[in-house]
């Protein structure tokens, strides 16, 4: 890195560290501020489409994992048009605002950049890394072009990559820095120069066309998190507030300023796999009810991904039926059925009663007992229809983002723990 280049990136680290981080808005897909919302749809409309989504991720998980160990052709387990969070970004000098996609289970920060020669109709304008005077092509010996897990060189030593996704979705382009910069609390911004990702000059796929690129949050090492490192203290949270809250947005920060504090912070060990953060449940409690989610095998052993992009919890058969079962036993409403409702594992017709109550359940992870109210567990999905917050799968358990809503979550992976702690996400 040359001299005044290198200044530059030290002058905007030792900012970051001085600001104790930053944070940044994240946008609900479903927000009234999110280029995907579709106002001719209902609340129950969303709140149905998300839980489809949901039942997708699991199989994308399971064929990254079988990816990873080199069982089948490499890919990226988010599905493009399955995220449930948008962050805005503003890349290059002069700046230029992109949109897009934020995934805690993908690394490569990516957008589509002109001339894109076979692109998906994007109905915002592409960025022109010519127009900018901070962006520069890697080259294939680099680090960073390393990382990638393809890759491939051009005439003019050039990194190229291409990245497939679950669902044969494409971004194939070049590997660059670019200095990109954020909005922070109020109208302040901080540009941090140098940071890698990838230009795309082709996509193709379940791409929305109203979005322009990816921004990866994993652990591996082409991640935003991961690149801002030590000017983060390698740490960053997140509150999401309620789907209802349309008034209010959730917050992403990057560093050590507002980690969760108080008597009744929860920590828990945080294991990183393929680029996704697992943690352990031991067990699920609901009333005087206690179900194990282990096999004595596999007890202590990480077995759920914590994930914000996913809507639901997704269990394992055997513990949905479990739980199902102890919540029909506490709740004395009539059960629901239907054709829209194929996505839940039970759920209640509540149009009788006005005094209905549903019980807290109680996520047993390892030395963190976190309890979570009804507002967590359980969602309407219709007029008086209310479905416990949970789909099945034989593949993957994901702790999902209606699970996560109000609670100050924190990634530590210098020290490997995921702590929560109960909050008015409206307020943070």
């Amino acid at each position: 890195m040359k001299p005044v280049a290198l200044a530059l990136f030290l002058a905007a680290v030792a900012a970051v560290a001085a600001a104790d981080g930053f944070r940044v808005d994240l946008i609900h897909r479903d927000s009234p501020r999110s280029p995907l919302y579709d106002p001719s749809t209902t609340a129950f409309d969303r709140v149905r489409a998300a839980a489809r989504r949901s039942a997708l991720r699991p199989s994308r998980v399971a064929r990254a994992g079988l990816a990873a160990s080199g069982d089948t052709p490499i890919e990226a387990p988010v599905l493009p048009d399955s995220a449930e969070y948008l962050m805005e970004v503003e890349l290059g000098t002069p700046k230029f605002k992109v949109i897009g996609i934020v995934d805690t289970g993908s690394d490569l920060i990516w957008a589509n950049c002109k001339p894109c020669t076979a692109c998906y109709e994007q109905t915002p304008p592409l960025f022109d890394p010519e127009d900018s005077s901070t962006y520069r092509d890697l080259a294939c010996d680099s680090r960073p072009c390393q990382e990638l897990p393809v890759s491939g060189c051009s005439r003019n030593s050039t990194c190229r990559y291409e990245y497939t996704y679950g669902d044969r979705s494409q971004v194939v382009g070049n590997l660059a820095s670019e200095t990109f910069t954020f909005a922070t609390t109020g109208s302040d911004t901080i540009a941090i120069p140098k940071i890698n990702f990838g230009c795309s000059h082709q996509s193709s796929g379940t791409f929305s066309n109203s979005t322009g690129g990816l921004v990866g949050l994993g652990a591996g090492q082409l991640s935003l998190v991961s690149q801002l490192g030590s000017s983060i203290d390698s740490k960053f949270s997140y509150c999401l507030v309620p789907l209802s809250q349309t008034s209010a947005t959730s917050k992403i920060v990057f560093g050590d300023g507002s980690g969760p504090s108080g008597s009744d912070v929860l920590t828990t060990p945080l294991d990183i796999q393929e680029s996704f953060y697992y943690l352990t449940l031991n067990g699920i409690s609901v009333g005087n009810t206690n179900i194990s989610a282990t096999s004595p095998a596999a007890s202590g052993s990480p077995n759920i991904i914590i994930d914000s992009g996913t809507t639901l919890n997704i269990l394992s058969p055997d513990v949905v039926d479990q739980l199902a079962k102890a919540v029909k036993d506490l709740v004395d409403v009539p059960i629901a059925n239907g054709p829209d409702l194929s996505s839940f594992v039970e759920c209640f017709d509540v149009s009788g009663s006005r005094d209905y109550k549903f019980p807290d359940i109680t996520y047993n992870f390892e030395g963190a007992p976190l309890k979570l109210a009804p507002s967590n567990t359980f969602i309407e999905v219709a007029q008086d229809v209310v479905c416990l917050a949970v789909s099945s799968s034989p593949d993957v358990q994901i702790f999902g983002n209606v699970a996560q809503q109000n609670l100050h979550v924190e990634y530590d992976l210098g020290a490997n723990q995921l702590s929560f702690a109960h909050v008015d996400c409206t307020d943070f």
